[in-house]
């Protein structure tokens, strides 16, 4: 198969978890390589996601490694076969490379959490919300390439609006729902947009009041995404350098944790959906 220049955040995992399975067999790279006849180097470029690699070549390599979890020999064979091209694609050249790997690990995700405190979550912003997320950066961006990163961000939500919605629940923090990032019309539509997603049967919102004792949760914002099986779960948390992605089966194991923890301490979804109608109308 031809080498990959840059290979997708997808296309990386599928060699990770390959690596994964190979150290877990205690085996090395180059017998590994001997195994299908290929040579150290090519077995360093499937492991890295610059060299894709066949059905045929997954399941022989899970055998010499005996994995025995069908489920996930089945994820890793769909990954590896997996021709989509997707509503992204026609960003490609317009937008960093995390944006696109984020819109292809919604696609492929199961299901959805968010943990937020300062910002409502991408999927339920409105476009004036998101206009003032992401103009308020420095350096300003040309007013092209901003509306270009709104419409991409709206785009987004055809996993909660398509034809196969995934299931959604976001924990909010009281700060997020109360921080004005436009005017006060603005502010009222945002919250109003937010009820109006809560009243989907796949989508829970959950807020996390200020008035809560105890808590000392505020830097667990988390975007959690379910993979088909759950050793392909991914985390992506904000960084300065742009978006990481988390994938380590203790790190993941940690985040579910936390993830229940904020939503044991949140308001009940109809509670929540209250809460929410309250602040709607102090604007």
């Amino acid at each position: 198969m031809p080498r990959r220049p840059q290979p997708t955040a997808r296309q990386a995992r599928l060699g990770a978890e390959l690596r994964k399975l190979r150290e877990a067999a205690g085996l090395k790279a180059r017998e590994a390589a001997a195994l299908l006849g290929a040579d150290s180097v090519q077995m360093s470029q499937i492991e890295s996601g610059i060299a894709g690699v066949s059905e045929t070549r997954v399941r022989r390599l899970a055998t010499h490694y005996s994995c025995t979890d069908e489920e996930l020999i089945g994820a890793l064979v769909a990954m590896a076969t997996d021709r989509t091209c997707g509503w992204w694609e026609e960003y490609r050249k317009l937008l960093p490379t995390s944006f696109l790997d984020l819109s292809e690990l919604e696609h492929h995700a199961t299901y959805r959490w968010d943990v937020d405190f300062l910002h409502v979550p991408g999927l339920l912003q409105t476009a004036d919300y998101a206009r003032g997320i992401l103009g308020y950066r420095v350096p300003e961006l040309p007013e092209d390439e901003l509306d270009v990163r709104i419409r991409h961000r709206l785009e987004r939500r055809v996993i909660l609006e398509g034809p196969r919605p995934i299931p959604y629940e976001a924990v909010i923090h009281e700060s997020a729902l109360r921080i004005r990032v436009g005017d006060r019309g603005a502010s009222r539509l945002q919250l109003k947009h937010i009820l109006e997603f809560s009243e989907a049967d796949h989508i829970t919102v959950r807020v996390i009041p200020f008035d809560l004792d105890g808590f000392a949760g505020a830097d667990s914002a988390m975007v959690y995404a379910g993979g088909t099986v759950p050793k392909l779960d991914t985390v992506v948390r904000d960084a300065p350098q742009g978006a990481g992605f988390i994938d380590s089966e203790a790190q993941l194991g940690a985040f579910r944790t936390l993830f229940r923890r904020m939503e044991a301490v949140s308001l009940a979804p109809e509670r929540s959906r209250d809460f929410i109608h309250r602040l709607t109308k102090e604007l």
